[in-house]
């Protein structure tokens, strides 16, 4: 199967950047390789691209096609929460700059086998790294109503949670959910007619949440990016593209204390804490898609782009 592949916001990733020819980068999230194709493009062959991904399928495309830059990119299969060590096996402790961008990637939704979309019928899977222990599988039939009820609550803001919960543990009583079809027949059944007949899919916050648990994607992010900033030279440039409220909850959170610095209390006379803020907000607010991006790539629409600058 061909993939069309579209890089999310990539000309304004890349402006953000602002890649020094000569610089060290990490694209956390590799995927199929678009926004590492337009760094390793910028960079002369005493730069180096760090090209980290924890899934190998899309990681093994992504060295295909950028094959012709490959004297410049270094490719490594690993969850981005470990980058440090990711890189540090190749002597590198310092960055010029590095970008995220997290959530599924179009790759993943398209791979019918892989699980991720309610649209395509699949087996129950959704983990980017297929060696992961826990499936979506093992989430939907093992967990209890009061953990399903947790993770459809927390993980995609699903105000039905309970009753979709309610209607997985009865269904499994009679066998195990084996299949995103099976799984999406029976959220459909669980709301109410005028919820299934509105704009979203009446699946897509459970999948949202079962993935996300899955992939442990929340938890993540606020060490990784404190992590990336620590490594991150004077003026280098990290760059985050979110695609939900959660996760650009806690960019935006993650930054704005980084860039605060000061955490004594309000009411203290003077600083005793004696940190200093680490990062500039290059973006106040998020940069979103172009109506021309949205025109041909709809995907995008839900996408924000924060960029920050080490101090």
């Amino acid at each position: 199967m061909e993939y069309t592949h579209y890089s999310v916001m990539r000309d304004a990733c890349i402006e953000a950047l602002a890649v020094h020819p000569e610089g060290t980068y990490i694209d956390c999230t590799t995927g199929l390789g678009g926004h590492a194709e337009q760094i390793a493009k910028r960079l002369t062959s005493a730069g180096r691209l760090f090209a980290i991904d924890q899934d190998e399928e899309a990681l093994s495309k992504a060295r295909q096609r950028l094959a012709p830059l490959a004297d410049r990119i270094t490719f490594i299969k690993e969850n981005y929460a470990h980058v440090y060590e990711a890189v540090s096996q190749y002597g590198v402790t310092q960055i010029d700059g590095a970008i995220i961008d997290l959530g599924v990637s179009s790759y993943q939704l398209d791979n019918g086998q892989r699980g991720f979309s309610y649209k395509q019928e699949a087996p129950l899977d959704m983990r980017m790294d297929r060696q992961s222990a826990l499936s979506a599988f093992d989430v939907v039939n093992g967990y209890s109503e009061e953990e399903l009820k947790r993770v459809l609550y927390q993980y995609g803001e699903e105000k039905f949670a309970p009753q979709i919960a309610r209607a997985i543990i009865k269904a499994r009583q009679v066998s195990s959910v084996q299949t995103t079809t099976e799984l999406v027949d029976i959220i459909k059944g669980a709301l109410p007619e005028k919820v299934k007949a509105g704009g979203h899919h009446p699946a897509k916050k459970s999948f949202q949440a079962i993935r996300i648990e899955v992939n442990n994607e929340l938890s993540i992010i606020e060490p990784t990016l404190r992590t990336l900033v620590s490594m991150m030279k004077p003026d280098g440039r990290l760059a985050v593209i979110t695609f939900h409220s959660l996760e650009d909850r806690i960019v935006k959170q993650t930054f704005a204390s980084l860039a605060k610095g000061c955490t004594c209390p309000p009411d203290f006379p003077m600083c005793v804490c004696g940190n200093k803020p680490k990062v500039t907000l290059i973006t106040k607010k998020p940069i979103e898609p172009s109506e021309a991006e949205l025109d041909e790539n709809p995907r995008s629409r839900s996408a924000k782009l924060r960029v920050v600058k080490k101090r």
